[in-house]
């Protein structure tokens, strides 16, 4: 790494930290450079009071290849200890595989907006990734797919499980038990991205949306994102009352009062 250019790049930008993967002759493969900078990024957007949403892109032809199978990063695609039976290789599934299963959670679980925006193909962990940020938006050139398939294994980093929550069993099935690639508009139909915009001009549409984002109240996003994460694994009634509990701190802060007395000022204006 002495001469060689991070592999992860990071800006602040309005508010937004922007992260860029940053390593386009190899097809953007997720390494372990990659993995430690991606970890102080995401720790530094949630300990930065400034710092409202991340933006992850990435720069050459493809957004992420997946883990490195060729670098010297064994421990991302292989077992490290106890190679040899079942439960070896399901204790490195959840402890090594450099921390992406639990880079993936704390992403998930932090309480501002993550956005990523794929302007190319989008595959195996780098799929993963993106299955753990809030947002996900894509190029026209954009595209999907779960390689782990090909070497008869499943992509078990959270793909399989944020993919069938996300899209549900139907369409797992499509990228995982069949192999199948997903186009950008296939995605949205997936429910995979949430929207898909023409190449041209579409990091700017990205950087637009993280604008409007980082304008919307902090302690709403953050509560938003944990009552969603509950409410989708809960019963009717219980995630009724995760929408109470939230409500009940939320409307006790003066930023609620403020915004809602200057919308009814702004409704009564226009009904004038």
């Amino acid at each position: 790494m002495t001469d060689e250019a991070p592999h992860l790049l990071t800006e602040d930008v309005e508010g937004i930290l922007v992260v860029t993967l940053n390593r386009p002759d190899k097809l953007n493969a997720i390494s372990r450079p990659m993995m430690d900078l991606l970890t102080e990024a995401v720790l530094r957007l949630r300990d930065t009071p400034e710092l409202k949403v991340m933006l992850i892109r990435s720069a050459g032809r493809y957004f992420s290849s997946g883990a490195d199978l060729r670098g010297d990063d064994r421990n991302l695609v292989s077992p490290v200890h106890d190679g040899s039976s079942a439960r070896g290789i399901r204790e490195n599934h959840r402890l090594n595989l450099n921390n992406m299963q639990q880079l993936w959670d704390e992403m998930e679980h932090v309480e501002k907006p993550i956005v990523v925006a794929h302007h190319a193909m989008c595959v195996g962990g780098g799929l993963e990734m993106s299955l753990s940020c809030d947002f996900r938006l894509a190029a026209k050139s954009a595209g999907y797919a779960f390689p782990e398939g090909l070497f008869g294994v499943l992509p078990a980093s959270g793909g399989v499980s944020r993919l069938t929550r996300i899209c549900g069993p139907h369409w797992a099935r499509w990228l995982i038990m069949a192999n199948k690639p997903a186009s950008a508009d296939m995605a949205l139909t997936m429910g995979l991205v949430h929207q898909v915009y023409e190449d041209e001009g579409f990091e700017e549409e990205a950087m637009d949306f993280c604008r409007h984002l980082a304008k919307q109240n902090g302690e709403q996003m953050g509560a938003a994102k944990v009552a969603i994460e509950l409410c989708a694994e809960l019963g009717r009634d219980s995630a009724r009352h995760v929408e109470r509990m939230a409500n009940s701190a939320l409307m006790l802060n003066p930023d609620y009062i403020k915004g809602m007395q200057a919308y009814l000022k702004g409704v009564g204006g226009k009904g004038k």
